[in-house]
């Protein structure tokens, strides 16, 4: 097969249709166009899907206000007192700052509506074609984008769009339980918080797993009374232990309620609140309740099966390595495909699909080099393997923690609590994974990223500068410790 150049992709006007515009399928758009297709982007919603609009980047907007009340909170430990504070006002509560939550949440919609609209301006500028509207597969090479044409007359036709590669990115939506729906109001699903004017006054969070542990940290901070019920033993059971564990008792030092082994059956509304039954009986009652309860891929109904394409029995695009589904000329990107729901697996998803796609050069998917991150407080931050799959897979390793308290920056900045730890191999000393607990651990963990991506040895982390102080003085310290002397 001839080499695809860019002279010959214009001559050939490859045309590439993607089925979604978060970030699997812009990312994915813009690589096609640099190779010279001809590209057309369906969103029925905005530029940047579920993860700029309702996801994403709202929920970390509200998030990182809630930072600013956790800051404030620790200003007394570093001497800073208020103007108003005397000694005639005793209650601390009285001196905290006032949320205005109708404010915040105004900023966070107007926020997430310029990331798009940035996002279409950018795709439009590059050459892409942007349609507003549902896109249904006819076929393995046809979307039809229902009521976005127009006929002679001016009224509205479907839209038939040839394709000779097509990316979904479909994206998912909240799940719910039959015995729990929400409304809008009380009973809500996390892209539905964000029409609240007042700030809840006893939030019961269903769920402890990245999502609502995230919210019920963030809704703690802002002044709401949180209840975070969860179904097993500890928040945030898929990742590390000492992580979660540590997590949960900032949890609790902060005033939150957090009821473990405590399954949720079902919620309803009364006439001032909510009421949430747990499955040994005991009931909860609220003001609202968030359900963060997973969720659910957006792949019914628009004939993916019908053309080829292969779901599994969760509803997810079964997809290989370089995102192809089992549809020739079709591959999927994102959360709709169930390989890790990150918007930064769902871009480099969308961007390896459409390398391959155009024939360019491509290397498949590699998750043990991804990095994710929890956005509580402290964030928490893993790449590389875990301590539990390492042990699962009976691979030797050595590891070590060192608490943030040691750090003479986290001491200067009033950071208490988290900690750096490192997973190597005894032998050849390989980084093979890590996990940072920390205010911006977020920032922190691309050293141990590199290192893991690049197989670096702890001893070159070790013998890398770092400035001092800094907090990632700690990454170098760990990986000293995790130094093997030979002979």
């Amino acid at each position: 097969m001839a080499p695809v150049t860019h002279e010959t992709l214009d001559r050939q006007a490859t045309r590439i249709v993607v089925v979604g515009g978060g970030p699997g399928g812009y990312e994915a758009a813009l690589v096609a166009r640099r190779l010279g297709a001809d590209v057309t982007v369906v969103e029925k919603h905005g530029m940047g899907g579920a993860a700029v609009l309702t996801d994403v980047v709202p929920s970390k907007t509200l998030i990182a206000t809630a930072d600013w009340m956790t800051i404030a909170d620790r200003a007394a430990d570093l001497g800073i007192r208020l103007p108003t504070e005397s000694a005639t006002v005793q209650d601390p509560a009285a001196r905290r700052h006032i949320v205005d939550l109708e404010a915040v949440n105004s900023r966070v919609l107007a926020l997430a509506a310029a990331q798009s609209a940035d996002i279409r301006a950018r795709l439009v500028r590059e050459g892409v074609r942007v349609v507003l509207g549902t896109g249904r597969l006819d076929g393995p090479d046809r979307v039809v984008v229902e009521g976005a044409g127009a006929a002679a007359d001016g009224a509205a036709q479907d839209l038939v769009l040839e394709a000779d590669a097509i990316l979904l990115a479909l994206g998912s939506t909240p799940r719910t339980l039959p015995t729990a729906r929400p409304d809008g109001e009380r009973i809500l699903t996390w892209t539905q918080l964000y029409a609240l004017k007042e700030l809840p006054e006893r939030l019961i969070v269903v769920g402890s797993g990245v999502t609502g542990a995230e919210f019920a940290g963030a809704y703690n901070a802002l002044g709401s009374d949180v209840v975070l019920v969860s179904s097993r033993d500890r928040v945030l059971p898929g990742e590390d232990a000492d992580a979660a564990e540590l997590l949960e008792g900032v949890f609790r030092s902060r005033g939150m309620t957090v009821m473990s082994r405590s399954r949720a059956e079902s919620a309803v509304r009364t006439e001032d609140g909510v009421r949430v039954t747990l499955a040994d009986g005991r009931v909860v009652e609220g003001s609202h309740v968030l359900l963060a309860v997973g969720s659910v891929p957006s792949t019914q109904g628009i004939g993916l099966e019908e053309a080829g394409v292969r779901l599994t029995p969760s509803g997810h695009v079964e997809v290989d390595k370089v995102s192809r589904t089992t549809a020739r000329g079709v591959y999927a990107a994102g959360d709709c495909t169930g390989v890790l729901p990150l918007a930064s697996v769902a871009a480099m998803q969308g961007r390896v699909a459409m390398s391959h796609a155009l024939g360019d050069a491509v290397a498949p998917i590699k998750l043990r080099t991804v990095a994710a991150n929890i956005f509580t407080a402290p964030e928490i931050a893993t790449v590389g393997y875990s301590e539990e799959q390492l042990k699962a897979q009976n691979s030797k390793y050595v590891t070590t923690t060192l608490p943030l308290a040691r750090n003479p920056r986290a001491k200067m900045l009033g950071m208490r609590d988290g900690f750096v730890k490192l997973f190597a191999h005894p032998e050849a000393s390989v980084v093979l994974g890590g996990v940072v607990v920390a205010p911006r651990a977020s920032e922190l963990v691309f050293p141990i990223t590199l290192a893991v991506s690049h197989r670096l040895t702890v001893d070159d982390v070790a013998s890398a500068f770092t400035v001092y102080p800094s907090l990632t003085g700690s990454i170098a310290e760990v990986a000293r410790m995790l130094h093997h002397r030979e002979g």
